[in-house]
């Protein structure tokens, strides 16, 4: 193929996006689809699943796989959440690396940094680093912070954006999409994610629970959702679910700290998670939330098993 058509072909492939923890990835994916594809929250290690939102434009395909934080585990749930990161590094055409511009750069980077420079020896992906919250330093900071990212290693490229504000988005996108494979598209053009149904539902109910909660507490609590039954009584025009869902956490000072004073906590959760799970099912739902004790899950090979890690 001559190279200018080559130019101007159809591209579709996988970007994946890593950083450490509360680098701004997940905001950074929504910003990318233009929908809500993947939970957001300020509380470090809020993404555990590698979810894939999809951004489809007339001239490429971009299916962005947003990935848990890497970081130095401390339990055995760390360890595979870093396992999956890693795992998704290889199947994926460009990698983009997330640096906050609001945070200096630091071990936790170059921890990564070394990561991905050996996969880009080693299999020769392309490595964009993506200066995230640009929106949140001065300009002098932003500065000093790319030539900091700079130093850090070879990457292919360096560009700035804030996923909050809007700014340069586009061209991150497009910047990543110039990477990607000349290939049709690989899912249909209205898709915005694979995710099932039961997984965004969990997330949803995570990302509610998350708010206003101790930074210890997000990474000791799990969702699992328990059934969806659609009421037989109902008309087609006003359909209504119920929803149970399990939110487990390790002790009973967590337990009373997600219900809170008199469930006061577990309502305003219920509300927060119920109006997401309908906009995404298209209807009315009846949710109810159960908080259980697991201890010590996140170290608990079986219960890592049954939560679906």
């Amino acid at each position: 193929m001559p190279a200018d058509s080559q130019e101007t072909a159809y591209r579709s492939g996988f970007a994946c996006l890593v950083g450490r923890p509360n680098a701004g990835k997940s905001t950074l994916t929504n910003a990318l689809v233009g929908e809500k594809v993947a939970i957001t929250s300020s509380k470090p290690q809020t993404t555990r699943h590698a979810i894939r939102g999809i951004r489809t434009t007339d001239s490429a395909q971009l299916v962005l796989v947003d990935t848990p934080g890497l970081h130095r585990p401390r339990s055995l749930l760390g360890q595979r959440l870093n396992h999956v990161v890693r795992e998704t590094l290889l199947s994926v055409d460009v990698i983009g690396f997330c640096l906050p511009s609001d945070q200096r750069v630091g071990p936790g980077d170059a921890y990564i940094a070394k990561d991905l420079d050996e996969l880009h020896r080693v299999r020769r992906v392309p490595v964009v680093a993506i200066a995230t919250k640009s929106d949140a330093v001065s300009r002098d900071r932003l500065a000093e912070h790319l030539v900091a990212i700079d130093g850090l290693g070879d990457w292919d490229a360096i560009i700035p954006c804030s996923a909050v504000r809007g700014d340069q988005v586009e061209e991150v996108a497009d910047l990543l999409a110039s990477y990607l494979p000349v290939s049709p598209q690989l899912y249909p053009p209205d898709q915005v994610s694979d995710e099932s149904t039961v997984v965004m539902i969990a997330e949803l109910v995570r990302e509610a629970a998350l708010e206003g909660v101790r930074d210890e507490l997000p990474h000791s609590l799990a969702v699992q959702v328990e059934e969806i039954v659609a009421r037989e009584d109902r008309s087609e025009h006003d359909p209504l679910s119920d929803v149970r869902v399990n939110v487990y956490v390790e002790r009973p000072s967590q337990k009373a700290i997600i219900i809170g004073r008199g469930g006061s906590r577990l309502r305003e959760v219920g509300t927060t998670a119920r109006q997401g799970i309908e906009k995404l099912l298209g209807h009315r739902v009846y949710l109810d939330l159960h908080v259980k004790v697991a201890k010590d899950w996140q170290r608990d090979p079986k219960a890592l098993d049954r939560l679906g890690f």
